[in-house]
């Protein structure tokens, strides 16, 4: 008997072996690039597979620490359970502090890799010996660093999703996305929990359900589309070893709740859904491209109010009610994907809202039907998280092996629930094939060379950084009036600065997050000594918020009110607002109003732009934001305080304090001339925004029974960006005569700005063409005269009065050298010519006066036209008005010296009268 089973077992390897070896010679396929039945291969795994690992590959499980060994909890979910992946968690200890983070987080995953291989691989096969499959490593590092990071060191420093959102370019969305794919790659990843695609369509800085900066935007559209762009990069970075999974589906953007606290109620309907918290998904499972397809969704755990159009009806949370979440996927944006093998995977079971939904009856907590329900309703991939039980000993590690042996006990007691984990095992199974083609040790391990590109992609950031920055207000114009120039020597400024602190594991030494001195330390190294010489670093001050609490409450023993009292500049970083920081703002403006008066008080937001009011933004020069604490944003900060960049960035959310409200900003811009050709590519692809108009060699002719192709655009938005799909144009075509009837209309829609249409000409006479899109009604025409015979068509682009130009000054900016500053100040070197020529001045004066008269004139004199050479030279140092324009029109250290000699000849003029007036009584004596 024992002869005839290792007989078989043999048989069974020979035709596994022979089917890998088989499978190498078919092509690698890229992201979701799934036929509808499982491969052989996924077939043949599944086949060696024991219930105990099928079961097992269905979860993703959480452990403490980083012990690997044999005697660890992770070693026995792992070699003897068969669990199909493992999330890491700072909260769990997972990392190690700085300098070894990166080091110990590729060890670790190393090791867990490993540990399965270790026992799957003998020499000698034996009847019991399990199936070697790579295990998922995932992460949540949606960017921004503590408290929504989990490797918090090491890394390069990613900005959150608002701050790609607010560049509205997807090139540098795609560029995040790479660094961390490949970077996240490097260390071992292969799974990763993200991006969020959830729509903040109406921000409510008081809601508990408040999302900040881990959101895109407030635009279904452009969320869907830097979410493709991200998801692209994550694929290209890790060479397509990078299962990702976009959350939060369906989308909680609409939510009343903090789904992390309690399972929160959306009010909407399917179709509802559909138009706004759906459609960045759809963007994310329908395209051409696979590298831009996600290959899972994160299913959160929402309820919908209305769902089915009844709103006296609720659903159960999406992600146990398998009704509603089959409805949703049934939906043809979702079919062809889930079709090709998209996977669906539950947010994690072991939160408080789940635990609290699943209590509110007064019942235990029951861990088996939590998971079997998830299962149920649809998920493949279950992530089970700090799970624990109801009873008082339990830990997630007991809570996951109850989960894993109930299951294990239904897959052999029922074949239906048998059925379902096999078509889940094997969906699970192909997506890792879509990463490794074959399942051993050395294609799965990353190697260690590659944590040398860890790191250093600063570069990308700044870029992001830069195209973020907003101008919140006032308006650009409004600004320069009230700040003409930087900050200069002869200002004082505090910085007031919102810090935290934080740690990467529990053992490791305290961090800043945001630095009391952050800003100032930037302000130092560009501008001060070191810098253009700008500012004195004597003048400046850094207070943290804790500071400034203590001042309103009397209890400060700093300088801080001796220092605002002196102030000429204060600003403000504000990072967070969730531990009353606005409320401590509001009480510094309310209660010592006299600190602020009279000085240029620039707030910089570190955080969503959306939380102060219009009553707070009144007391602000100005109020810029930055949407992410990392460090180039905070450069970039700096450089707009001292004017050497503009921002180029434009809100992706609404803003109700300012009346900047998202839809109308992406709404066609009235001023534009939205252009208007023929169509004459048939292909049907959309050109990108600002292609040219390639000249046509022949012009085409058309004639009564023709039909007419035309396009147009790109149609531009209020910020300059192309409008989101779907805008509607209005295609006209009418008469050229006095009446101007109306022959016919076409309505479109937009794609990446472009909208088309086709007229068919069935009428003779002069006829015109237009287009319009509310608000932009100018548009160019279409002429041609409608006949019988072939007629060539003209078109006309309207001759539009352009309102007068705004002239903004702005600061003269030389050319950097020694001598003197970009922004006109003196240096160093322009100090030493100074101080040579007024050495040199005052001995030929000395010579001269002392040849004329006595020694004691010939010192008075001399003195005078030092003394008179300095004021001259201060005058510029201290960056009074017309100073840096006197060096730019005469040279820059010609005028410095020009405007030092006619300080100095002022000087010998006060000593000549000086000279008069002692001798007159002298000589009325004689």
């Amino acid at each position: 008997m024992r002869r005839t089973l290792i007989m078989r077992s043999n048989f069974i390897r020979i035709i596994l072996l022979t089917t890998i070896l088989a499978s190498l010679l078919m092509p690698v396929s890229g992201a979701l690039a799934q036929t509808p039945v499982p491969p052989t291969k996924v077939q043949a795994v599944l086949a060696s597979m024991t219930p105990e690992e099928r079961v097992g590959q269905l979860f993703l499980v959480t452990f403490r620490g980083t012990d690997t060994s044999t005697s660890s909890q992770i070693y026995d979910l792992i070699v003897n359970h068969h669990v199909g992946g493992v999330v890491l968690l700072a909260e769990n200890d997972n990392f190690l502090g700085e300098p070894d983070t990166i080091a110990g987080t590729h060890q670790l995953i190393s090791s867990l890799q490993t540990l399965e291989w270790d026992t799957t691989a003998s020499l000698s096969p034996t009847p019991d010996r399990n199936t070697y499959v790579p295990l998922f490593i995932g992460i949540a590092q949606d960017g921004d660093g503590a408290p929504h990071d989990q490797i918090l060191n090491g890394l390069t420093a990613l900005p959150d999703a608002m701050a790609i959102g607010a560049t509205w370019n997807t090139d540098l969305a795609g560029q995040v996305g790479n660094v961390l794919g490949s970077e996240l790659s490097a260390l071992g990843f292969n799974l990763y929990l993200g991006p969020s695609l959830d729509v903040l369509e109406s921000p409510n800085p008081s809601a508990l359900s408040d999302l900040g900066t881990r959101v895109f935007g407030g635009d279904p559209y452009w969320v869907g589309e830097m979410g493709r762009a991200f998801v692209a990069g994550l694929h290209e970075g890790s060479g397509n070893q990078m299962t990702v999974v976009a959350k939060n589906f369906p989308g909680k953007g609409g939510s009343d709740r903090s789904p992390e606290e309690e399972v929160a109620t959306v009010r909407k309907s399917l179709e509802q859904l559909k138009q706004v918290e759906l459609s960045p998904f759809f963007a994310i499972t329908n395209s051409m491209d696979p590298a831009t397809l996600a290959d899972g969704l994160l299913v959160s755990h929402i309820r919908y109010q209305g769902f089915q159009g009844n709103i006296r009806a609720t659903t159960r949370p999406v992600s146990f009610d398998a009704a509603a979440l089959s409805e949703i996927l049934a939906l043809p944006e979702f079919t062809a994907w889930r079709e090709n093998g998209g996977v669906m995977v539950s947010d994690a079971l072991g939160s408080k809202a789940v635990r609290d939904f699943y209590t509110q009856g007064g019942e235990n907590f029951s861990l088996r039907t939590v998971a079997r329900d998830a299962f149920s309703a649809g998920n493949e991939l279950l992530y089970v998280g700090n799970v624990t039980s109801t009873d008082l000993d339990s830990d997630t590690y007991t809570a996951t092996l109850e989960i894993l042996n109930f299951f294990t006990q239904e897959y052999r007691s029922d074949p239906v629930f048998s059925q379902r984990v096999d078509a889940a095992v094997a969906r699970i199974i192909a997506q890792k094939f879509r990463m490794y083609d074959l399942f051993t040790l050395s294609n799965v391990l990353a190697p260690d060379f590659n944590l040398s590109l860890v790191g250093a992609s600063q570069s990308v950031m700044f870029d992001v950084a830069r195209n973020a920055a907003t101008l919140v207000s006032p308006d650009p114009q409004e600004l320069n009036t009230l700040l003409p120039a930087p900050p200069n020597q002869s200002d004082r400024m505090v910085f007031l600065t919102d810090t935290s602190l934080y740690q990467q594991c529990t053992g490791c030494p305290l961090q800043d997050t945001f630095a009391a001195d952050a800003l100032q330390r930037v302000v130092v190294r560009l501008y001060g000594q070191s810098g253009s010489e700008q500012i004195f670093t004597s003048r400046l001050a850094s207070f943290p918020f804790f500071e400034l609490e203590n001042m309103l409450n009397e209890e400060s023993e700093s300088n801080i009110e001796a220092a605002l009292d002196r102030s000429t500049w204060i600003v403000i970083a504000l990072t967070d607002v969730r531990d009353g920081q606005l409320d401590l703002l509001r009480r510094f403006f309310s209660e010592r109003p006299n600190l602020i008066r009279n000085k240029n008080v620039i707030l910089f937001s570190f955080t969503a732009p959306y939380y102060l009011d219009a009553t707070d933004i009144s007391k602000l020069t100005a109020y810029y934001s930055l949407y992410s604490k990392q460090q180039p944003f905070v450069d970039v900060a700096v450089r707009l305080l001292f004017q050497q960049i503009s921002p180029a960035g434009a809100s992706p959310v609404s803003i109700p304090a300012v009346g900047y409200d998202l839809i109308t900003a992406t709404s066609p811009d009235p001023a534009q001339v939205i252009p208007l050709a023929l169509d004459l590519s048939g292909s049907g692809e959309v050109p990108p925004a600002g292609t040219p108009t390639i000249a046509l060699t022949e012009t085409p002719t058309y004639k009564i029974g023709d039909t007419i192709a035309l396009q147009a655009g790109p149609i531009i938005d209020h910020n300059g960006h192309t409008v989101p799909n779907g805008t509607i144009a209005r295609f006209v075509m009418s008469t050229r005569d006095e009446s101007g009837a109306i022959l016919q209309q076409v309505e479109s829609t937009t794609e990446k700005g472009v909208a088309r249409a086709s007229f068919l000409i069935d009428k003779p006479g002069q006829v015109e063409i237009n287009v319009s899109s509310e608000p932009a009604v100018i548009s160019g025409a279409i002429q041609f005269d409608a006949s019988d015979a072939g007629v060539a068509v003209t078109v006309v682009v309207p001759m539009v009065t352009a309102a007068p130009e705004i002239v903004i000054p702005t600061p003269t900016v030389l050319v950097e050298n020694d001598l003197y500053s970009p922004e006109g100040y003196p240096r160093l070197g322009a100090w030493l010519l100074v101080l040579l020529a007024l050495v040199g001045g005052a001995l030929l004066v000395y010579w001269a006066v002392n040849s004329l008269t006595d020694t004691r004139w010939a010192m008075r004199f001399a003195l005078s036209a030092v003394v008179g050479g300095l004021l001259s030279y201060n005058y510029l140092a201290l960056g009074f008005p017309g100073a840096a324009e006197w060096i730019a029109a005469d040279g820059g250290a010609y005028g410095i010296l020009l405007l030092v000699f006619g300080g100095e000849l002022l000087g010998l003029i006060g000593a000549w009268l000086w000279m008069r007036l002692a001798n007159e009584p002298a000589s009325r004596a004689g």
